[in-house]
């Protein structure tokens, strides 16, 4: 079956026992890879660039594959890609619960590798390949135990050309146009070997390639007007606290009254610094997630030590603390604490840790690892978009893992978020990547929804982001730590924000017309007793 313009579709292979496409283990090395070039592209290395060798890379690996094979194959990339992004997980607990995490995810690459070969034969394949991978990251976002978005494409652009794109469409579309990019140069690669290699090239195939490689390229320039810092609505002066812990680890916790005492020590001496003239008077500070894992409100010890900082620096505070309740679930919450009439509104944590802040299966994991009885209490889920009004600035609230899910820091600004605040704590994982790995998901939050973004965290890298990015202030880890910076303040609504899901939906269903196209393909070639370069063959 021949279509009459076309890119250069690749032809089938046959199945690797050398020849001419090298020893058997050629593609399997290659595989793995092309997911260490994924990772490579991830923060805190500056290579975002790697992500478009990376997927050429995978693009070859999978073309005219069997689905088999592809499974295989993708595996193998999404153990490269994985392996060594989600190490940090095991920081405290060893390698059984990373390893099974790593395993899980490289899972869903897999499947999502399987259906690019299926597209991989089809015309203009890197559109639908491309639509195909975006959906794969979709899913893994939602399931299981409401998905792990952890390793989005998009994630690792924070510092390259293509970001305005998540002002325009998401991090959905981010992530697609990055992926369709290095398909693309797969292609343009291909043309320019058939060209050597024969002295002609079809025009058809030459112009689909070269789309593939500018289109995403000149959208993201087209949307750099999207992307502003200026300050619609003013300016606010932030406080961010940093109060470190007194030791690396899990076993952090056990030290409950030394992160509260020390988080209200750094804020107590941001006052004398105030009072001495070296920095600004903040119109509100922010505290990080679990600075108070005592709950303030059955511990009266806590609630004084709390009152005494907040009244010292005399600006309303968020505080992150730990409810616990008679009865029912843990709540991970943010307190709104006023410096005259103390705490006021909350905010409890909607997008909990499974494994993490709750324990699924638990007898079943036990066999595994005895770590999964440390989490003895499950935290359970708030209900409630959380936005606060600190001295006249409406401030969305995302709590740590929240900013990995685009629900989460979305409905934040569609309530009226004039700036986004994302208490973390990440110090049970050490001096790993993790930090800076969410850093820069906060800086892509930054121009997705056009808003300044300020990250306390217990032992950093606490971070101030400009809505178009730029991290104008961080800290070190592990050192107590004050930030002050003036800030933009913006209550215009991006497209990507005002849009919601629906570019994802859109991508969605792009990949599956081109699945579904593959699947009609395949059944008249069956049912005409022929196969031609555009079927994709039966797996063995």
């Amino acid at each position: 079956m021949s279509a009459t313009i076309t890119t250069a579709e690749p032809q089938p292979a046959p199945v690797s026992r050398g020849g001419r496409h090298g020893p058997r283990l050629v593609r399997p090395a290659a595989a793995v890879l092309s997911g260490v070039l994924l990772y490579l592209s991830f923060p805190p290395r500056p290579l975002w660039w790697l992500v478009l060798p990376g997927f050429a890379l995978l693009g070859w690996v999978l073309s005219a594959r069997r689905l088999r094979a592809a499974l295989g194959l993708g595996l193998l990339a999404g153990l490269g890609f994985m392996l060594p992004l989600l190490h940090w997980t095991g920081e405290d607990v060893g390698p059984v619960p990373w390893l099974a995490l790593a395993l899980a995810e490289a899972l869903f690459v897999a499947v999502g590798c399987v259906g690019i070969t299926a597209v991989s034969r089809l015309p203009y394949w890197p559109l639908w390949g491309a639509a195909v991978w975006t959906l794969d990251e979709a899913v893994r976002a939602r399931v299981p135990f409401g998905g792990f978005p952890w390793g989005k494409i998009a994630f690792g652009q924070a510092d390259g050309p293509f970001l305005p794109l998540a002002a325009l469409g998401g991090t959905p579309l981010l992530s697609f146009a990055v992926v369709l990019c290095g398909f693309g140069l797969l292609e343009a690669a291909r043309q320019v070997h058939r060209y050597r290699a024969s002295g002609t090239v079809r025009r058809a195939a030459v112009a689909a390639a070269a789309t593939t490689v500018a289109v995403p390229a000149l959208a993201a320039l087209a949307s750099l007007p999207l992307v502003d810092d200026s300050a619609e609505d003013g300016t606010a002066t932030v406080a961010a606290i940093q109060g470190n812990v007194p030791r690396l680890g899990l076993d952090f916790n056990s030290q409950r009254r030394a992160v509260l005492d020390n988080h209200a020590a750094r804020t107590e001496q941001l006052a004398q610094d105030v009072k001495a003239g070296k920095v600004p008077q903040p119109d509100f500070v922010l505290w990080p997630e679990n600075s108070s894992d005592l709950d303030p409100f059955r511990n009266a010890d806590a609630r004084d030590v709390i009152d005494r900082a907040v009244r010292a620096i005399g600006a309303p505070t968020v505080v992150g603390a730990v409810l616990t309740p008679d009865t029912g679930s843990l709540r991970n919450t943010l307190i709104q604490w006023d410096p005259e009439s103390g705490p006021g509104d909350t905010y409890d944590k909607r997008h909990i840790q499974p494994f993490g802040e709750y324990m699924p299966m638990r007898s079943f994991v036990r066999v595994f690892s005895k770590d999964v009885d440390r989490v003895q209490r499950e935290f359970g889920p708030g209900d409630t978009v959380g936005v606060f009004d600190l001295a006249g600035t409406k401030v969305g609230l995302v709590t740590c893992y929240e900013a990995a899910f685009d629900d989460a820091v979305r409905d934040t600004v569609k309530h009226g978020g004039q700036l986004i605040a994302v208490p973390s704590n990440n110090a049970t994982f050490g001096r790993s990547e993790m930090t800076y790995q969410q850093l820069a998901m906060s800086q892509v939050r930054a121009v997705e929804h056009g808003r300044s973004v300020v990250v306390p965290v217990t032992s950093g890298v606490s971070a101030v982001i400009r809505p178009d990015g730029t991290v104008v202030e961080k800290t070190e880890m592990f050192t107590p730590a004050a930030l002050v910076d003036e800030v933009p303040l913006r209550s215009s609504l991006t497209p990507a924000t005002r849009m919601g899901a629906l570019p994802e939906g859109l991508l969605a269903l792009v990949a599956v017309a081109g699945l579904g196209w593959v699947v009609v393909r395949s059944v008249r070639a069956r049912k005409d007793g022929t196969a031609g370069p555009g079927d994709v063959p039966a797996a063995p």
